[in-house]
């Protein structure tokens, strides 16, 4: 048995709009990241979903709820939060974005490093083995641990990972398959 994991992103939110990179500061979606988790409704097949994970920031909350609420149990994880940015929370993307691929093994200034992510993520992926097996599961959440289960599940490098990041290749779809066996 396995557990199927379509992985959705939350929203754009105001920081998005605004070229901030928001890390684990809160952040509202804008007008249009709650069209897009309206619209997500009619992109899928809800009735496909046992349950939902999403983290624990309210841009992935509000997502979850405005596409999933009342259709799909949802259960909120600290684990699937984006990469802790540290004193770069909230700042300039155009500061933070070069960042992100040097500190893969580094941590940002008072933050995470790419690899506390998937520690994470990977304690997140061993859990939903042991209790979710069998089950179809939906996560919305962020950029870091979209990138840390393209590593955990799809064994790609950390520098594959980010070159072929859908942001880096503006390839966009309404959710990506994954399997965690």
């Amino acid at each position: 048995m396995s557990v199927k994991i379509i992985y959705f992103v939350h929203g754009t939110t105001t920081d998005n709009e605004k070229n901030i990179s928001s890390g684990w500061k809160d952040t509202e979606l804008s007008d249009l990241g709650i069209q897009q988790s309206k619209d997500l409704r009619d992109q899928i097949n809800i009735d496909d979903f046992d349950v939902v994970f999403c983290s624990d920031l309210k841009r992935s909350i509000d997502s979850a709820k405005l596409t999933f609420e009342e259709k799909v149990p949802i259960k909120i994880d600290a684990r699937l939060r984006e990469c802790d940015y540290g004193d770069l929370n909230g700042e300039s993307s155009d500061i933070v974005e070069p960042m992100q691929e040097k500190s893969i093994y580094e941590k940002m200034p008072n933050g995470e490093s790419y690899e506390d992510v998937k520690t994470r993520i990977n304690e997140f992926l061993n859990d939903l083995k042991k209790d979710y097996d069998g089950k179809n599961i939906a996560i919305v959440a962020h950029k870091a641990p979209q990138l840390a289960i393209e590593v955990l599940l799809n064994s790609k490098t950390w520098e594959q990972a980010f070159a072929e990041d859908w942001r880096k290749t503006k390839s966009w779809q309404p959710g990506w398959e994954y399997e965690v066996g």
